[in-house]
C-alpha cells in the first residue's frame, strides 16, 4: 500500500492542491463518500468549503486504508494535470502506452535498467512531489519490479 504511505506522509496543502485539481462543477473527486461519512445530502457537500471536504477525504482514505481508491485519486491527478510525466516515464523505461494508458497492464512493465536514468529525467524536468506521487503509483503497479520501490523509498519523504 505505497500509496497510502505517500499520503500519510503528504502535507495537508499538497493534499488539497490535488483534490482541487480534481474539481468537476463544484464538487471535489471523493465528496459522495464524504457526504456519506457525514450524512449529508450530495448536493449539501458544496456548502463545505474545499479544504474541510479535503480534510474529511483524507481521514476517510487514511483510516480505511483504501488503497484502491487513493491509486485513483492520484492517478486521475496525475493523467489530468501531469499526464506528460507519466508518458515520458513509460517512453524512458519502454512500457508501451497509449498517451498514458497502458495497452496491456498484465504485460508491460518497466525496463529496471532504465528507470535510474528516467528518473533522473523526470526529476529535472517535474516537481519532485510529482514525481515521487507517481513512483509510489508505479511501486503499486508493478510489484514484481522491486527497483521501483527502492528508488522510491530512496528519496526522502
Amino acid at each position: 500500500m505505497k500509496v497510502i504511505e505517500e499520503l500519510k506522509e503528504m502535507s495537508d496543502e499538497r493534499f488539497l492542491e490535488i483534490y482541487t485539481a480534481l474539481e468537476n462543477q463544484g464538487y471535489g473527486p471523493l465528496d459522495g463518500e464524504v457526504a456519506r461519512a457525514l450524512k449529508f445530502r450530495p448536493h449539501a457537500i458544496k456548502k463545505l468549503p474545499m479544504v474541510q471536504r479535503a480534510k474529511r477525504a483524507r481521514l476517510l482514505l487514511e483510516r480505511g486504508a483504501n488503497a484502491e481508491l487513493c491509486y485513483e485519486l492520484f492517478g486521475g491527478y496525475l493523467m489530468k494535470e501531469r499526464r506528460a510525466l507519466v508518458t515520458d516515464f513509460l517512453d524512458a523505461t519502454g512500457v508501451a502506452h497509449e498517451d498514458g494508458m497502458l495497452e496491456n497492464t498484465a504485460e508491460s512493465k518497466p525496463d529496471s535498467a532504465k528507470l535510474s536514468e528516467a528518473i533522473t529525467q523526470l526529476d529535472a524536468s517535474y516537481d519532485a512531489a510529482d514525481v515521487t506521487l507517481y513512483l509510489s503509483m508505479c511501486a503499486e503497479q508493478w510489484p514484481q519490479v522491486p527497483e521501483i520501490e527502492s528508488l522510491w523509498r530512496l528519496r526522502g519523504r
